[in-house]
């Protein structure tokens, strides 16, 4: 059965990852290229804006989308980022920035109507996530680069469990890495908690070695986007999809 899951929520990546589009194609064929794009305002710019700032959905507009995969009998995958990162790397909880948002989402949760993911804690490198001028950052908004230190990857997943299993009060078992990054250093932390499943589309960046206590879910043949399309296109947005795959 297909599953149906919707990344970052709570994470400040809708606001600071931003770049450009470069290369514009028609049925696959390039047929314009523009190397400014990650250049300045041109990054934020509908025309050549591939990701950007846009905001967090409200506690009524997931209360409509709520229902609307009620409705269906979908159970979604939602997978929270732990913290919010400001401009000033200060780390705030997803339950304090947002808690309207945050309180809707464990009420359902504890009703069992969607599943809790963990999208990491900050789903960023933390320092070098505000946006350049003159290129893109997107390469900092993957928080478990096998090039980052041990210590950080443990101190990431264990707290991003406990701020996030302590207000859901209930055990989060799912692992959603950011930007489907994830390492060798995850997966030693992913066994000293409750994660059962690691989703992504890609294994350990830099490992092939088999998992013990913890499955491994290609997703390759789900439904996931992200609360960006939510947001920028709304509910008929998401009634065409449900439709087209036939939930």
């Amino acid at each position: 059965m297909m599953r149906v899951r919707i990344d970052d929520i709570g994470s400040s990546t809708k606001w600071y990852n931003q770049h450009g589009k470069k290369l514009f194609c028609w049925k696959g064929i390039p047929y314009f290229y523009f190397p400014f794009s990650n250049v300045g305002f041109f990054k934020r710019m509908p025309l050549f804006r591939k990701w950007g700032v846009y905001d967090e959905l409200t506690q009524s507009e997931w209360g409509k989308i709520l229902c609307i995969f009620k409705k269906h009998s979908i159970i979604p995958i939602i997978a929270i980022t732990a913290t919010w990162v400001d401009k000033d790397n200060n780390l705030i909880p997803f339950p304090e920035k947002f808690p309207g948002e945050a309180s809707i989402l464990k009420q359902a949760f504890l009703s069992g109507d969607i599943m809790i993911a963990n999208h990491g804690l900050t789903h960023c490198v933390v320092g070098k996530h505000l946006p350049k001028f003159w290129k893109s950052n997107r390469k900092y908004h993957r928080e478990f680069w096998g090039w980052l230190p041990q210590n950080l990857h443990e101190e990431h997943i264990k707290e991003s469990q406990k701020i996030l299993e302590n207000y859901f009060e209930k055990p989060i078992s799912i692992f959603v890495p950011p930007g489907n990054i994830w390492s060798k250093k995850t997966y030693k932390v992913l066994k000293k908690t409750n994660i059962t499943k690691v989703i992504a589309n890609r294994y350990m960046i830099d490992s092939n070695e088999k998992m013990e206590g913890i499955s491994f879910f290609n997703d390759k043949e789900d439904w996931n986007f992200h609360d960006r399309e939510l947001k920028l296109y709304g509910e008929s947005w998401l009634n065409k999809l449900i439709s087209l795959y036939g939930l």
